[in-house]
């Protein structure tokens, strides 16, 4: 019973994979024959969008939320105490 098992699924697995492989007469087209074209841009649209964003108020700095380093003694002060 085993046997029969195992031939019956051996046999499933080739006539799956030959069916695959077999032509209906019907050829598809390749999706990579002819791409559609890519949408054009809309000049007007991004010229109005560009409009639309308000000017600062104030130039932008990013460092500006960095704490300035602590100014370290100079040398020539540390000559002038001796």
């Amino acid at each position: 019973m085993k046997a029969f098992v195992l031939a019956v699924a051996v046999l499933a697995a080739f006539a799956t994979s030959a069916s695959a492989q077999v032509s209906t007469g019907r050829e598809e087209k390749s999706p990579h024959a002819n791409p559609p074209e890519p949408p054009k841009p809309d000049d007007k649209a991004y010229k109005a969008a560009l409009q639309r964003i308000p000017d600062p108020k104030q130039k932008y700095d990013p460092w500006g939320g960095v704490a300035p380093a602590a100014p370290s003694p100079a040398p020539a002060a540390a000559a002038k105490k001796k």
